[in-house]
């Protein structure tokens, strides 16, 4: 029983169709260009990280922000009571 893919693959045109897409890879690998494309995931991941980590710093911020204004209301509230 001969496939759609059978008969692409062993058509007039299946070898190149094999092939072509093997030379481009290996044309990018010697140019350099695989590197690159590594590089640039590489740094993408680095971006991701540097987002995450300013997140936490953000998130962090704001709860020293609403301690620091919970205790100033704190204060100011036992300052109040204390001139009454």
């Amino acid at each position: 029983m001969r496939t759609e893919i059978y008969r692409w693959m062993t058509g007039p045109m299946g070898v190149l169709r094999v092939t072509l897409p093997l030379a481009a890879a290996a044309l990018c690998a010697g140019c350099g260009l695989a590197g690159t494309t590594v590089a640039a995931g590489t740094g993408a991941a680095a971006e991701v990280q540097q987002a995450q980590q300013a997140k936490q710093t953000e998130d962090r911020v704001k709860r020293e922000l609403d301690q620091a204004q919970q205790a100033a209301a704190a204060q100011r509230d036992a300052a109040e009571s204390q001139g009454k």
